[in-house]
């Protein structure tokens, strides 16, 4: 069996990184009842305000700026296991409160909002504690050539359980009833909950000896320390930095679309609502296919080392930022250009970008040394929350504040989609940054202070 890059052990086999996936499919099931589901519910049964659910969303990435404190915490403790099994159960009771939240909203207003925000900081807490975690395990126990084959599997099962989640809740909820929506809504959170536990508990192997459960490390490095310290030590490393620069920007870039892509078929291709409906299948299509070529490639002609996956970053950032300044040239062109074939394109290149950087960063995740894995992941996750929480805000703002400027729908979408592709080109040339410089090791940094 491979071994874990740092560990001098065998590292996670198949079965171990499916288990993981099922994790995240349970997570991706959750957010999708609480983001998306609960979103139209909200607008569409209950007439409420469409910003109220858009900024109820915002305040669970907000809330995931904490990211980096729970995966310090999962470092600290030396375990992940229990930081997923707890972020789950916090993640799931407050997609149940959530749910609660909206019937309350018909009855007293004030107590309504009070209780969603409660849900939805809940839910933040709960997707920052068991996702970082779970990366941060993804990274310290999985073998560096099976790190791309990895990123791509949980990724692909995380969309799949968001598929399937949203199929059978569509199915049960006519016709619609609040009774029947908080019947479905406890039956997917509890469900998603003891798949997760069900799936999580004995994957995370148990120190081979007190000693290695005190200090598990095969190499010189400093103990893990204080929040502020892990946090100041992670942004003295250059590649870090870098990275996290970049998975803001290309997840900026990924995500500023996400509000405008089917306004933008009506507007100017004037396709019917279900037509560009239609659109978002054929985009996620193309992630999917797009995440599955970038898995198996990397793992079969990289060996899943960060320079391979940087190889497939930089593909995919070059893709993605072509394939938007074909949806900018697509504005200007109107009816006629082939919009479903170019919209497939993107997605395909964003799903390439976006787990061969979840394969570097698992690289980079445990290139500080042991200890180290869950502040990085954290980190990372955090500019990624960011990133989307920003991202459709800024793309919708932009169309906006475009057509009112230049009187001319076609021009802001040119203008916004223009503006996506440099994101992925910058993003891109973080990339090659972070290619040219090597990791610090700890020993070396600390040595270099006491030169100081």
């Amino acid at each position: 069996m491979p071994v874990t890059a740092g560990s001098g052990r065998a590292g996670l086999g198949w079965l171990g990184i499916v288990r993981l996936g099922l994790v995240q499919s349970a997570i991706g099931a959750i957010v999708m009842l609480a983001t998306s589901l609960l979103n139209r519910v909200m607008v569409v049964e209950y007439a409420l305000p469409v910003a109220l659910p858009a900024a109820l969303v915002a305040w669970h990435y907000a809330v995931q700026l904490s990211r980096p404190l729970w995966g310090h915490r999962s470092d600290t403790a030396r375990r992940r296991t229990p930081w997923i099994i707890g972020g789950m159960a916090i993640l799931a009771l407050g997609a149940v409160l959530a749910v609660q939240s909206t019937g309350l909203l018909a009855a007293s207003w004030g107590g309504g909002i009070a209780l969603a925000v409660l849900a939805f900081a809940m839910i933040g807490a709960g997707v920052g504690a068991a996702g970082t975690s779970l990366l941060a395990l993804l990274a310290s126990e999985t073998a560096p050539s099976r790190r791309a084959a990895a990123a791509s599997i949980t990724w692909v099962m995380m969309v799949a359980g968001i598929v399937v989640t949203a199929a059978i809740a569509s199915k049960l909820l006519d016709p619609f009833s609040f009774e029947r929506l908080r019947a479905v809504a406890c039956s997917i959170a509890l469900g998603a909950f003891c798949v997760a536990l069900i799936a999580v508990l004995g994957v995370e192997r148990a120190p081979a000896s007190p000693d290695e459960a005190r200090a598990p490390q095969a190499e010189p490095s400093a103990p893990v320390g204080s929040f502020g310290d892990a946090l100041a030590e992670m942004m003295a490393d250059p590649p870090a930095r870098h990275f996290t620069m970049f998975v803001f920007l290309s997840m900026l870039a990924y995500s500023m679309q996400d509000l405008i892509l089917e306004p933008f078929a009506g507007l100017v291709f004037h396709f019917s609502p279900g037509q560009s409906t239609g659109l978002s299948a054929t985009q996620h299509s193309g992630v999917l296919i797009g995440m599955v070529v970038a898995g198996i490639g990397g793992s079969a002609f990289g060996q899943g080392t960060p320079t391979a996956m940087r190889r497939w970053i930089i593909g995919g950032c070059l893709g993605s930022a072509a394939a938007l300044l074909g949806l900018a040239v697509a504005a200007r062109f109107g009816p006629g250009w082939p919009l479903s074939a170019n919209i497939w394109l993107l997605g395909f290149a964003n799903g390439l970008f976006a787990v061969a950087a979840i394969g570097a960063m698992m690289s980079l995740a445990g290139a500080a040394g042991p200890g180290r894995e869950g502040m990085r992941m954290g980190v990372w996750g955090a500019a990624q929350a960011v990133a989307f929480g920003l991202g459709g805000l800024t793309g919708a703002v932009g169309v906006d504040v475009g057509r009112a400027l230049m009187g001319a729908t076609e021009r802001a979408f040119m203008l916004v989609f223009g503006a996506e592709a440099m994101l992925f080109v910058l993003a891109m040339w973080l990339a090659l940054g972070v290619a040219a410089i090597r990791p610090v090791p700890p020993i070396a940094r600390l040595t270099r202070k006491a030169v100081i």
